[in-house]
Parts: structure tokens; sequence; C-alpha cells
């Protein structure tokens, strides 16, 4: 079987990168050497904004760069003109290419899925989406002018809704994503939500490497892993600090972007202890999170996001949650497993009171750092989940 994945969003495909794709296209070739595995993705590398140079690391199926022009930040005009050229760029790839059996390819972008959409239903290609993300949602967010916004993103709209009518099967990162997908398809009876994430046996094992940091006696801990921009509210997390003003709590900032400079000026102005240490291979991050005490998942008002990478790590490091997520799918999965509080988003004095609770009772922190991880194992490890992903990329029965 030949199998395209197409995923624009691909990190640096090295040993240690913890990619979607790439670990699925490791578990294809793993189940047969029959199946025939390329990814295509982009030259240009979203999160650090600049062009990739070559794989780093050798694997066992092709990796394709298609040429993509680039663009200086995640909302600007030049990154949707950078989607579309990558788009035009992609399909001229594939018109060129011998016809896959299966294109599995990740939502978002819009422009170029919507072009390969089509393209598969042209020329009889099973097309299987996997949603990583909503868009124009997300957008919205970033950009949200009663009436205004809605006219300017309708346009993308109507893309994301026209890949979902396309799909032959239905994969997304949460049930949120399926469901959002699916109102749109008429002939895809049964989705699949498959969590992003993460291997736990290589998880445990750059847990145990030296942290990038040394803890001082009676510190605790507070990390955050992930983008510093719009979608997450650091500044709520640093605004509780601020109430709770205990000189033992050390707020860990692991991760890059747009607001980076103002949420660690801010920290400054408010006194706090906090270290932002940049990004992090995945290895020095599982290191580090796996130091620290208690996890935050501050999610700005209104945001798009559901399931994502942080919720698999906190979750596999064992550590006790505090969330300001206003997703139901999120909160409902900390219920379940009683691993750490849901507080009222955007309020500081409610986040502190929930921090304080923690921080002044380890044998609760401990009860539900395991069940954290008891969630990790039930629902995030990617050895056993991902199975799902294989069975319906290779149509096997279940």
């Amino acid at each position: 079987m030949d199998i395209v994945i197409i995923s624009e969003f691909g990190e640096d495909y090295s040993q240690s990168d913890n990619d979607r794709f790439l670990y699925l296209a490791k578990m294809l070739k793993e189940y047969s050497d029959d199946c025939n595995v390329e990814i295509i993705t982009s030259s240009f590398r979203h999160t650090i904004k600049k062009h990739r140079k070559e794989s780093a690391a050798e694997w066992p199926f092709k990796i394709t760069f298609v040429d993509e022009p680039g663009y200086p930040k995640n909302v600007c005009i030049k990154r949707f003109y950078s989607h579309l050229v990558w788009g035009k760029n992609l399909e001229d790839y594939l018109k060129k290419r011998n016809k896959p059996d299966v294109i599995y390819c990740a939502i978002p972008s819009l422009s170029g899925p919507n072009r390969i959409a089509k393209y598969c239903e042209k020329n009889g290609i099973r097309f299987i989406i996997d949603v990583q993300d909503l868009w124009p949602e997300a957008f919205q967010m970033v950009l949200n002018i009663p009436v205004i916004s809605d006219v300017i993103f309708a346009p993308f709209t109507i893309l994301a809704n026209g890949i979902y009518k396309r799909a032959d099967a239905i994969c997304a990162v949460s049930d949120t994503y399926c469901q959002r997908a699916a109102r749109e398809n008429k002939k895809v009876k049964d989705t699949t939500t498959v969590f992003l994430g993460t291997e736990l046996a290589t998880f445990d094992r750059y847990a145990t490497e030296k942290s990038i940091l040394e803890k001082k006696d009676g510190e605790i801990w507070l990390a955050y892993c992930g983008t510093l921009g719009s979608s997450y509210d650091l500044t709520c997390v640093l605004d509780a600090l601020a109430i709770l003003n205990d000189s033992k709590l050390r707020f860990i900032v692991m991760g890059d972007g747009p607001k980076k400079d103002e949420f660690e000026a801010y920290a400054k102005q408010k006194g706090i202890s906090a270290e932002f240490v940049g990004r992090l291979t995945y290895n020095e991050m599982c290191s580090l999170l796996s130091a620290c005490d208690i996890a935050i998942n501050p999610i700005a008002h209104m945001a798009a996001q559901s399931i994502i990478n942080k919720h698999a790590d906190y979750a596999a490091s064992g550590k006790p949650v505090i969330s300001t997520q206003e997703n139901d799918e999120y909160r409902n999965l900390i219920d379940e497993y009683q691993m750490g509080f849901n507080c009222r988003n955007n309020d500081s004095v409610d986040l502190a009171e929930q921090l304080k609770i923690l921080v002044g009772d380890k044998d609760l922190r401990d009860r539900m750092g395991l069940n954290a991880r008891r969630c990790a194992e039930k629902r995030f490890d990617r050895a056993f989940s991902y199975r799902r992903l294989k069975t319906v990329i290779l149509e096997i029965p279940e």
C-alpha cells in the first residue's frame, strides 16, 4: 500500500522529535514492509519561523519538503499567502508523483488540504483527515471583532467545511474536533478520536535525565509547557502567584512565542520568581517537567483548543494539573481521573485558592499525580492509542 502523510507543520524530524505523524509513519513501516510511506511537509518550519535544512535523521521512509515562502508571525497576511503558495506547490508535487492509495492529511492548514481533498475526489484516492486544530475558529479568538471577524473568516470556514465534507474517514485529537468535522460530512458514520499523546516509555527514559535547572531545598515548582501566545493566559497565573506571595514557589516556563517578552516583563513587574527557559528539546522538557511539582494549563477565554500536546506530557509526568480551560472535554478528563482542579477562567483569585490547596498538601499532590499518570497510561500512551489510527489507514477490521 502506498501511503502519503501530509503535515505542513512538521518539526525537525530528528530522532527525538515527538511529532504525531512521524510516529505514525514509523508504526506503519514497522507493521509491514509492504507499506510505502512518504511524509510531505513544508520547507518552512512554523515553530521557529525559519526554512529548514534536510532531515536530521535517517528514516525508513521518504520525507519530502515542499517549498513555502514563509512568514514572520503566526497571525499576518504573509502567513495566508504562504499557505496558498504551499498548497499550490503541494498539488503540483502530487500530480507528478505516482497516485497513492491513501492520503492521510493533517488539518490545519486549509489551502493545501482543500486542494488535496479535491485531488483525491477526482482521482479516487482514499482521503483521511486528522484534525489537529479548528480553523478559522482559532484565528477568530485572536481577531475577535463582532461581525467583521465573521466576514473576514467566512472564506476559511467554507474551505474547512469543504475539506470535512470530502473526507472518507475522520480522525482528530479530540472528540470536540471530530464532532466539528462530522457535522459537515454525510458519508462517514464513525469518527476516530486519538489524543496527540506521547510514548510513555520514551517520556520515562527522558524523564530520568538531569534537569537543566537545579531545585533548591523547600522550593515548589509550577510548570508551564507550550506556546507563549494569545491562547495562553499566563498573566492570570502570574497574578495568582502575586496574590499568594509565597517565596517557595517558582514558576518554570518552557516554550517560546510572540508574547514571551510581555509575559517575562509582567513577571518581573509583579516580583514573581519565574524562569523563562525558552524552547527546549523534547528530552530536556521531559526531564525539567518531571522535576516540577504542579502543572499549569492556563488556556485563555474562548480559545479553540481541546485536547493538546501539553495535556499528554503533564499526565505522563505524574503531576497534578491546575487548569483554566473552558473546553468540557478536558475539564471532564480532570474530574474523571481526579488529577487536579478546574478553575474559573480568567479568575486569578480562584486560581490562587486552588494552588494554595495543592501547595499546602503534599499527600494530595501525590495522589492526584498518581491519578494523572493513570490517565496517561489509559488515554495518552501512543504505543497503544495510535494502533487505532493504523487500523483506519490500513482498513484493518477491529
